[in-house]
């Protein structure tokens, strides 16, 4: 049985990655069906974790602020500065936990924000080097060492504030 620390903090991983289209709705409400089971609990949670597959691409986007202003974790907004933060240190613990591996980790990254988002750069930068590996010296290994210590900075890096600060007055 999952923590309700994990299970919340589970829960606020895959709000934020879904709030930057990163994961589908429906991983929302499985990771509220599994935060449920842990032992959290609020009136919105159990809304959250009734939605079926069809109702989660509709109903997340209302459900998913209510839930968590219950349970104390923040929603962001879909898109803003904040979510994508959240959404960034999300995926350095997704690839920690070894849910990624380090190459789909840069990918990913720069896929998603190129080389515009300064809090990632360096993994954009290392998403150029795995490009160009057979044309160097650097062995993988060096790369996916530096992406693992990159992930542990970003994991590690001090929470965004509780109340998003791009939020719409």
């Amino acid at each position: 049985m999952t923590s309700t620390v994990a299970a919340a903090s589970a829960l606020q991983d895959r709000a934020a990655l879904w709030s930057v289209g990163e994961i589908p709705a429906s991983d929302v409400v499985s990771a509220a069906c599994d935060a449920l089971v842990a032992g959290l609990d609020s009136p919105g949670l159990r809304v959250l974790a009734a939605c079926t597959r069809a109702e989660a691409d509709y109903d997340v986007l209302d459900l998913l602020p209510v839930a968590l202003d219950e349970l104390g974790l923040v929603f962001y907004p879909v898109a803003s500065e904040a979510g994508r933060i959240a959404a960034v240190r999300a995926l350095a613990r997704r690839m920690l936990a070894g849910e990624l591996t380090p190459w789909e980790l840069t990918f990913r990254i720069h896929q998603r924000y190129g080389h515009g988002l300064p809090l990632t750069e360096r993994l954009a930068e290392l998403d150029d080097e795995y490009a160009i590996l057979e044309y160097r010296d650097t062995a993988m290994a060096e790369v996916d060492a530096e992406v693992r210590a990159e992930a542990r900075r970003l994991a590690a890096w001090p929470r965004v504030p509780t109340e998003p600060t791009d939020a719409p007055s």
